[in-house]
């Protein structure tokens, strides 16, 4: 399981979130074996004055990742170099406007469709 909540300034980002979104999940289904159809993702955008990052440009994005825990830590490093490449290439955002975090939280911790997540069956990988 894996949701992602992405944080930018309203006036830049509210008319590409499409593209922001596919950007991020085409690297989640490449580089973690998402499926296609497992895509939470979540725009929180904020004024301008809300979002005060003084040494980053009007295109700044925070972008974190809520997962089940387990991936490898290099699967992690490849996720992050995926992202930082693939924004730079569809969003023309460069790597000093852009943070990823990733937040892993066991399996246990999660209720979905009724279960505690360590109890669902999952059509893909967590360990990669």
């Amino acid at each position: 399981m894996t949701q992602i909540k992405i944080y930018g300034r309203r006036d830049v980002w509210a008319d590409r979130r499409r593209e922001v979104s596919d950007t991020l999940h085409e690297c989640l289904t490449e580089v973690w074996r998402l499926p296609e159809d497992k895509r939470f993702h979540r725009f929180l955008l904020l004024d301008a004055e809300d979002l005060l990052c003084p040494q980053r440009g009007e295109r700044y994005l925070i972008v974190e990742i809520v997962c089940f825990t387990g991936r490898t830590d290099e699967a992690k490093r490849d996720l992050i170099r995926a992202l930082f490449a693939r924004a730079q290439e569809r969003l023309d955002l460069p790597a000093t406007d852009l943070e990823i975090v990733i937040i892993e939280s066991p399996q246990v911790n999660w209720g979905i469709r009724g279960l505690p997540g360590d109890e669902l069956t999952l059509t893909y990988p967590v360990t990669v």
